[in-house]
This record gives structure tokens, sequence and C-alpha cells, in this order.
């Protein structure tokens, strides 16, 4: 049985208002939160989300001198619950969490940052 489910994928920008009103317009998405620091369009599944980074440097692909910036958005019935399993499997917990009411943002094995959230 899986731990979580696939709920989205965020976007890392200095403007999660305006990325996010770009992408309605590309993919006639719905907003479906939103705040000053994160905007997240569609639902469980289908999710795309926008994050609010001071001092944002956009990625200068294809040169690696700034990586791409993403991260998965799962969702999960239950957040406590959800956190511990994952953790028993190999995340860790950074100790900053920006909103741990709403979510929690852990790391993969590698060091990859992805969060996970009760959506409805």
């Amino acid at each position: 049985m899986a731990i979580a489910t696939y709920a989205g994928f965020s976007l890392d920008c200095d403007d999660p208002v305006a990325l996010a009103d770009f992408y309605v317009k590309l993919l006639g998405m719905e907003v479906s939160y939103t705040s000053d620091e994160f905007v997240f369009l569609g639902g469980t599944g289908n999710g795309i989300g926008f994050v609010k980074i001071d001092k944002y440097v956009p990625p200068t692909w294809p040169q690696a001198d700034v990586p791409k910036q993403a991260h998965l958005e799962l969702s999960v019935a239950d957040l406590e619950a959800g956190e511990a399993a994952v953790l028993a499997i190999g995340a860790t917990k950074p100790d900053f969490q920006p909103q741990p009411d709403r979510w929690r943002v852990l790391l993969d094995p590698a060091g990859h940052p992805f969060c996970i959230s009760v959506m409805s």
C-alpha cells in the first residue's frame, strides 16, 4: 500500500501569483490555493504549485550554472502519520518548516526536497 499519492510538482519563482497566472492562461487550470508565498493550480494528481523564493535566480538551462528548480508535491491522508511513514522509509526532515500546519518539507535520501500535505 502506498504511503502517499502524487499531487503535483512545484516551481520556485520570485512571484508565484504572476507565474500561476501565466500557467492558468497556458493550461486552463484553476487556482485551488493561493497566498503571497504559494499558489497551487488544479488538484491532487494533476496539480502544479509555484513557491516564492527570496533572491530567486532563474535556471540557466541548458548550462548548469544555476540548476533546474522543482520539487514533488505528495498528498497523504493524515499529515502526522504520513510524515512518520515517510521518515521510516529513509526521508529526513529539515529543521526549517515554512508552514508545518499545512505541509511538511522532507528530503529524499539524495537530499532532494519534496512536500507532503493533506489535499482534498
